[in-house]
């Protein structure tokens, strides 16, 4: 994080338009992070989007906490069933609310290529989804 921050600040007086600082900012953490994730990798193997412990979620019951942390962990799985330039659209998109366009301009991609991938990505992330509830059918 702090690298982050140290190169927004060192960069901040490049940005041309205002309005697209979101994207600006999400450029400089994707380029940050990739760096990092090379660098870590060398040293080991890629870290999985799947979180190494159950996510504490604020819960009245144990059951509502299991439940939860359930959802988290599949939904973990189902990212991480995509390739990764689908992912990374599909989770700015669905997550992060950022329009195609916006998306286009983080990636540095063409906005023909965010709709396509976007489009991709929800549609296996829906046969992934089909996949997981057809074996949780089969098991009841």
């Amino acid at each position: 994080m702090q690298e982050i921050f140290l190169v927004i600040h060192a960069k901040l007086d490049t940005v041309r338009n205002p309005e697209s600082l979101r994207s600006w900012i999400y450029g400089i953490v994707r380029r940050t992070v990739s760096s990092h994730r090379r660098s870590a990798q060398a040293r080991t193997e890629r870290p999985s989007f799947a979180p190494e412990a159950p996510v504490a979620a604020a819960g009245p019951t144990p059951a509502d906490l299991a439940e939860r942390n359930a959802d988290a962990l599949l939904l973990a799985r189902l990212l991480d069933s995509l390739s990764e330039a689908k992912r990374e659209v599909f989770i700015l998109s669905e997550l992060e609310e950022m329009s195609a366009p916006e998306i286009a301009s983080a990636l540095e991609i063409p906005l023909n290529t965010a709709y396509s991938r976007l489009r991709h990505a929800r549609a296996d992330f829906e046969t992934a989804l089909a996949r997981h509830r057809a074996n949780q059918r089969g098991r009841s």
